[in-house]
């Protein structure tokens, strides 16, 4: 009896040990413990991810300006060619025919104005020679009318001697023949000149009809000159030559195929210039475009490659916007150096762009300003590292949980408002589910901020003008605030009944994890903030986790 009193009192000091040891902690709710962590500094890097396509610096498009049938392709996939090199070749064969009865008519054409040519030479001879001929008979009628005038003298002179008596008939009537036979003889001479002059006016005309034909010739030399040049040229492009330096990215055309230029000149191949530098055109947000400056770095990654990270530049943002599901998105430039050609063009980049890297900063857990004790107002969501950084379709379970609270605690809807505005955001959930199955990386961030976009629009029509007006305000209360701009904060720390106390912080930019605290608030390096626990907290639980487990119960 004695043995068993022992063992019983040694068992029950056992079991007393053990509970005491391994008795429920905490004990009840309301007196659960506070957890802290310290304000430190350190490096905040704040960034806005994205999704784009590589796509080449200069992309060609060699195609053909005639039709014909593919004889010959000289290039092919990743053939990498020089500028002027033939890349394929076109049937030639018609248009060597048109060449060579084009290069026969430019020689008939030829020939015609050498005929010309002497047409008018001999025309010109002809009319030098009637020039002489006129000079002749004009020296033949001034001899004539110096004759003339002789005879009329002598005439004269004798008709004087025979009038005194002194002179004989015979020589006045041989004075007076000379006469006649003088200005015979000139009538002559000026009807002579006179057809002369008629004669080189027909010369005369005659040479302009042929310099008329001559030059007629000559513009049909040049016209078939013309188009001959132009058959040539039709027969140089019958060979497809590369424009530039690069290398063969696409190929759309086959051996013995025809091609048709009838209406646009078809693509044969596309040649990217110079792959060593390659861009990245991306999505970006109009929430983040702001944030974009050129030369920020960016880091990004490529499926092909996931243990490797690459590295670029803002090189522009482009100032036209696209709108897909009324979210407005503008297409960044990324410039990448791709020395070793590991980057290919259309490979899909998931890029990390780097819009504020402070270093030794004050900064703060961003649990600590999502946490709000019992009875205070709802918490202010962390401002986020980048729009669609990540989440689920409309914020997910418990970013629409915590969103709900909020609105309770700080809109307070009426018990209708409230009832409709869970159905909308519980049929919101649903679709959303059914939304993003299948969807794409950037589809299902396009998808969730048009879904955002909506669910707010909801929730706005079911609430009365003054708590729609609350409401807007705190929704653009939770908007992430410009890298540049400081927004008001609020975290709170213990004071000295162990108590959670407000202090008022001014918040710069965030890296998701922790967010700087701007100079200026009363809080320093080294100071305990509350991140979570407490009576009831209305911090929302982390993903994937229930309630702080308690001690095990042995009874």
């Amino acid at each position: 009896m004695r043995k068993w009193l022992i063992i019983a009192g040694l068992g029950a000091a056992a079991v007393a040990s053990g509970y005491w040891a391994l008795r429920p902690t905490g004990g009840a709710a309301s007196d659960a413990a506070y957890r802290t962590a310290a304000i430190d500094r350190g490096r905040i890097t704040a960034s806005v991810r994205a999704t784009g396509t590589l796509t080449p610096v200069t992309t060609v498009l060699v195609g053909s300006q005639l039709s014909g049938q593919i004889v010959e392709i000289l290039a092919d996939y990743n053939s990498q060619v020089k500028a002027g090199q033939i890349v394929a070749r076109l049937n030639s064969d018609q248009i060597r025919t048109r060449r060579d009865a084009a290069a026969a008519d430019l020689q008939q054409a030829r020939a015609d104005l050498l005929v010309k040519r002497a047409q008018l030479d001999r025309a010109g001879a002809a009319r030098s020679k009637a020039n002489s001929t006129l000079k002749d008979l004009e020296a033949q009628r001034d001899r004539t009318r110096a004759q003339l005038a002789d005879a009329r003298r002598t005439f004269e002179r004798q008709n004087e001697l025979f009038s005194r008596g002194a002179g004989a008939q015979q020589a006045l009537d041989s004075a007076r023949t000379q006469v006649d036979i003088q200005t015979a003889a000139l009538a002559s001479n000026e009807a002579q000149i006179a057809s002369l002059q008629a004669e080189m006016g027909g010369l005369d005309a005659d040479i302009l009809l042929a310099q008329g034909q001559l030059q007629s010739g000559e513009a049909a030399i040049a016209q078939r000159d013309a188009r001959l040049k132009d058959i040539l040229i039709d027969l140089e492009r019958t060979d497809i030559r590369s424009p530039v330096d690069g290398v063969v990215v696409q190929r759309q055309v086959d051996l013995g195929q025809t091609v048709a230029a009838s209406l646009s000149a078809p693509t044969l191949f596309q040649i990217a210039q110079d792959l060593r530098t390659i861009d990245i055109y991306a999505n970006i947000d109009e929430a983040d475009v702001g944030r974009l400056k050129v030369g920020q770095e960016v880091s990004f990654s490529v499926n092909a490659y996931p243990n490797r990270t690459f590295q670029g530049k803002v090189q522009m943002v482009r100032l036209g916007a696209q709108t897909i599901q009324n979210v407005v998105t503008y297409t960044g430039v990324v410039r990448v150096e791709n020395g070793d050609l590991a980057l290919l063009p259309g490979m899909t980049a998931n890029l990390q762009i780097v819009t504020d890297d402070r270093r030794d900063v004050l900064r703060v857990p961003n649990a600590a300003l999502r946490f709000r004790p019992l009875g205070g107002p709802a918490a202010l969501p962390a401002p986020a590292p980048a729009a669609g950084a990540g989440g689920g379709m409309a914020g997910g379970g418990r970013a629409a949980g915590a969103l709900r609270e909020r609105i309770e605690a700080e809109v307070r809807p009426t018990p209708e408002q409230k009832q409709a505005i869970a159905a909308i955001m519980a049929e919101q959930r649903a679709g959303s589910r059914q939304v993003a199955a299948g969807l794409s990386e950037e589809e299902r961030r396009v998808a969730l901020r048009a879904a955002r976009a909506e669910l707010r629009g909801r929730i706005a029509a079911v609430l009365d003008p003054e708590r729609r007006a609350k409401f807007e305000a705190l929704m653009q209360e939770s908007r992430p605030a410009v890298q540049s701009e400081a927004v008001p904060g609020r975290v709170y720390v213990l004071d000295g009944e162990g108590q959670p106390r407000s202090v008022a912080v001014r918040l710069g930019p965030s890296d998701g994890a922790f967010t700087q605290v701007l100079p200026g608030a009363e809080i320093a390096e080294g100071t305990q903030v509350v991140v979570g626990g407490g009576p009831r907290s209305a911090e929302p639980a982390p993903a994937g986790r229930g309630p702080a487990p308690r001690g095990p119960r042995l009874f």
